[in-house]
């Protein structure tokens, strides 16, 4: 069974349609690259994925699991493994990273299970300890300093440090399937390379992964199995990590010259 597979997936936003008939399929351990220019449907396709109410699913499927998930709420897909890292992470005043953790850990194991682990309050300081020697490890394997714990969620950080922060997320949410927006948007050359040095610490034959980029840049840490091109709604091509380099040297235009015929 394939872990993520997408059947003819339209998708409007404000009556414009957007996604035109998208195709995919994920197995477990994967990582596939979507590429593509502006406009071409790339954010649109990690909101849709994650059950954003704004991206209207007019057709199609997407099979998670085996399960179709086009139904279920933002909350519940997280639940099933599925975690999206935001090209712009919204910034959450008076919200300590820590707490902000801890809340979406325990979010997913209410929709998992029913019951919320902070209103136990037999299990609350053992988990409460627990999820703190957790974040400790995790924040000391990817190299966040523990000061981050107590700061607000992206309040004040910088380009790099948002990123890093999504990372961290990912790391402790322990998602199967990780969808990442332009991850390497915004970041000079050395946020980039400690960004991705965190997303393949966390590459494993059980993870698959979703990366969305303009730019070939973030593929040269970051090692897709499959890499496809976007274009007006619909993947017109695929190939392996050589794609990427073709991209990145001609553009995007001989790619849509050459397949224009077959995009409605």
């Amino acid at each position: 069974m394939k872990l993520l597979e997408i059947k003819n997936l339209h998708v409007e936003v404000d009556e414009k349609k957007i996604l035109k008939g998208l195709n995919l399929s994920i197995e477990k351990g994967e990582i596939h690259a979507i590429m593509g220019p502006n406009g071409s449907g790339k954010s649109t396709l990690s909101y849709a994925l994650m059950g954003h109410p704004n991206y209207k699913i007019t057709d199609g499927e997407i099979l998670f699991n085996g399960e179709n998930i086009i139904e279920l709420e933002p909350e519940e897909r997280a639940s099933r493994g599925m975690f999206l890292a935001f090209q712009y992470p919204h910034q959450i005043s008076g919200v300590t990273l820590f707490n902000f953790l801890r809340s979406s850990m325990n979010s997913i194991e209410k929709t998992k299970t029913g019951i919320d682990p902070s209103k136990d309050k037999t299990k609350s300081a053992k988990s409460v300890i627990q999820f703190s020697k957790k974040l400790s490890a995790k924040m000391n394997e990817l190299g966040i300093d523990e000061s981050f714990q107590k700061r607000y969620v992206n309040e004040g950080f910088s380009g790099g440090e948002k990123k890093r922060a999504e990372i961290l997320q990912m790391s402790m949410l322990e998602p199967i399937l990780s969808i990442l927006d332009e991850t390497d948007s915004g970041l000079d050359i050395d946020a980039l390379k400690i960004v991705c040095d965190g997303i393949n610490k966390l590459i494993s034959p059980q993870r698959s992964f979703l990366v969305i980029t303009h730019y070939q840049r973030l593929l040269n840490y970051i090692k897709p199995d499959f890499v496809h091109v976007l274009w007006n709604g619909q993947i017109i091509k695929s190939g392996n990590s050589s794609l990427a380099l073709e991209l990145e040297e001609k553009g995007y235009d001989w790619v849509k010259e050459k397949f224009s015929e077959t995009i409605f």
